[in-house]
């Protein structure tokens, strides 16, 4: 007998996008993981990710093999214990963020930037691959 198989075009995105840059990109079952948007131009790659609340030392960033990982520790407010809360929307914990890049960047050029609750890492590309202009030359 065929098992059927319920066809999920954002799982399928998933997969594809995780086959490109991401590692371990989307939340499961309700964990945290902050939200980012990741862009590119002719110098560099750019990773946007909001941390609201954060400051830089309670942010990690490495890149080993490839991979840029952002990690951290979102924590609660020490006076939860005594208030009533009705709502709770707001997630707490540890997460972390995992970018594969392509072998054609500047590791020691990498920078990070926060402000207003928004990390930017900037990841130069290196000359091999911006785009060229070759000049055409005349015969005379």
């Amino acid at each position: 007998m065929t098992n059927l198989t319920r066809w999920d075009p954002f799982r399928e995105m998933t997969q594809l996008l995780d086959d490109t840059f991401f590692t371990g990109v989307l939340p499961r079952n309700g964990s945290l993981v902050p939200a980012l948007d990741l862009s590119e131009t002719a110098d560099a790659y750019h990773i946007e990710m909001a941390v609201p609340g954060m400051t830089a030392d309670q942010l990690n960033i490495t890149f080993e093999n490839n991979v840029l990982t952002i990690s951290g520790e979102i924590t609660q407010s020490s006076d939860r214990k005594e208030r009533q809360y009705h709502v709770t929307e707001r997630r707490f914990g540890r997460f972390s963020r995992s970018i594969r890049l392509p072998n054609q960047i500047h590791p020691d050029r990498i920078e990070a930037r926060l402000e207003n609750g928004v990390l930017t890492v900037t990841v130069p590309k290196a000359e091999e691959i911006k785009p060229r202009k070759i000049a055409v030359n005349v015969a005379q």
